[in-house]
């Protein structure tokens, strides 16, 4: 889910230059992913918040739901000052910008824009624990063409990993070997 304000919402003029938005992981209370869209959209902040669909069962019956692909993280598009981090971190649910000694870092447009295209193609996804090694490659045709990621294996069959950095977490879709190359 993608919440949009205009265009020119949030550029700031400084001096020295114009400050654009980055994107930045926040890292929310337990399930308050939900709630944390709805109260950043009706501030006018731009976020996403990928979803995945999923087969819940109780005990007396089934039911598809939508959870987050990346629980406890969403994702905002801001210009990282002082004031925009106090009036996000004072909404109830919202823990801590995802970074370095305190710093809110950044996360890369090309990462974002990926998970958009992995939801976008409307193929299978899950969550995959993160990963230090494996070999990168470039998926060099069908709907994920120039996407980078890595290479696994699961059960016999090869799994194409893509992986947010900042906050250690990763997606995976199954796809022929022969779809990607080594980059």
């Amino acid at each position: 889910m993608i919440e949009k304000p205009d265009e020119t919402a949030g550029v700031i003029e400084r001096p020295g230059g114009i400050l654009k938005p980055e994107w930045y992981a926040l890292y929310t209370r337990s399930r308050f992913e939900k709630k944390m869209l709805s109260e950043l959209s009706d501030r006018n902040v731009e976020v996403f918040l990928p979803m995945r669909e999923i087969l819940s069962r109780w005990k007396d019956r089934k039911k598809r739901i939508w959870v987050p692909l990346f629980p406890g993280y969403i994702f905002i598009n801001q210009v990282d000052t002082p004031e925009n981090r106090f009036r996000i971190l004072n909404i109830p649910g919202a823990v801590r910008f995802v970074g370095l000694e305190g710093h809110a870092v950044p996360i890369p447009e090309e990462q974002i824009e990926y998970v958009r295209r992995f939801l976008e193609a409307s193929i299978s996804i899950d969550p995959y624990p993160y990963m230090q090694v494996g070999t990168r490659v470039e998926v060099i045709a069908g709907p994920l063409k120039g996407i980078r990621g890595i290479l696994v294996e699961k059960r016999g069959r090869f799994r194409f990993v893509l992986q947010v950095d900042l906050i250690r977490q990763a997606v995976s879709v199954e796809i022929d070997a022969s779809d990607v190359r080594p980059i």
